[in-house]
């Protein structure tokens, strides 16, 4: 289904040190079941999670600088116009690299996403071993939350905009078919903003604990969630969500 902006896809990126490439695509390929693409891009810094039957969701990204994070990719139907929608709302372009067909966006608290073209992707990959990898979380400081959710909300027209469970919580979720939601979380301090990984889990212990064996470790535990590292260093979260929904189980 066509949104308001065109988006017919979208693509959540695991974005890590360059050097760490290797551990974090041995580690995203198992907790997904998927296949590792040929590598792109100038310096073989992008690939393709692949799954058998279905489209990809994910992607990889080896960053040059800093500890990496996450980013949205959102496949539009015009390119062009989806970024004069999102420059019109506040967002800049990034003009470090020119792209051909493609553009690096950056909202007005700094995160960065991307607009593809749309090559017909519409097979969302199923739930393996009881989660799903189905939400970018973006990480924003408490003087620019407000003005963020403004953002992503008239960007994404057609999505529902709703509160969270929790009041630093904030959730973007898509029109049916399109495989990953957006969650705007209000931080204790102003920082720039980041994003982070999170998948939603049937079983957060029994996530958890196959997640160790495949490296990654727990940094904290959360009400309804756990934080883990990967091998790469990034930081992810498992939730309590239902990996079929995105929704939290019902309690009654």
């Amino acid at each position: 289904m066509s949104t308001p902006a065109g988006i017919r896809w979208t693509y959540a990126f695991v974005d890590r040190p360059r050097a760490l490439l290797d551990p974090a695509l041995a580690f995203w390929t198992a907790v997904t079941d998927t296949r590792p693409s040929e590598p792109r891009g100038e310096q073989g810094e992008f690939v393709t999670l692949l799954s058998e039957g279905t489209d990809a969701c994910v992607k990889v990204q080896g960053v040059g600088s800093g500890p990496g994070g996450a980013h949205l990719d959102f496949s539009v139907e015009d390119v062009p116009a989806f970024v004069a929608s999102a420059l019109a709302l506040g967002a800049d372009t990034v003009t470090e690299h020119e792209h051909d067909g493609w553009a690096v966006l950056r909202s007005p608290a700094g995160q960065l996403f991307c607009a593809v073209p749309w090559h017909g992707e519409s097979v969302r990959p199923p739930v393996v071993a009881g989660s799903r990898l189905d939400q970018v979380s973006l990480d924003i400081g408490p003087g620019s939350f407000d003005a963020e959710v403004a953002f992503w909300s008239a960007l994404l027209p057609d999505w529902a905009s709703l509160a969270g469970a929790l009041p630093e919580f904030h959730v973007l979720k898509p029109p049916t078919g399109l495989p990953i939601r957006v969650l705007l979380q209000r931080l204790g301090e102003d920082r720039p903003a980041t994003a982070h990984l999170d998948l939603a889990c049937a079983d957060i212990d029994a996530t958890t604990a196959q997640h160790e064996r495949l490296g990654a470790t727990v940094v904290s535990h959360g009400t309804h969630w756990t934080v883990m590292r990967d091998p790469a260093g990034g930081v992810y979260c498992l939730t309590g969500r239902d990996p079929e929904t995105g929704g939290l189980p019902s309690r009654g």
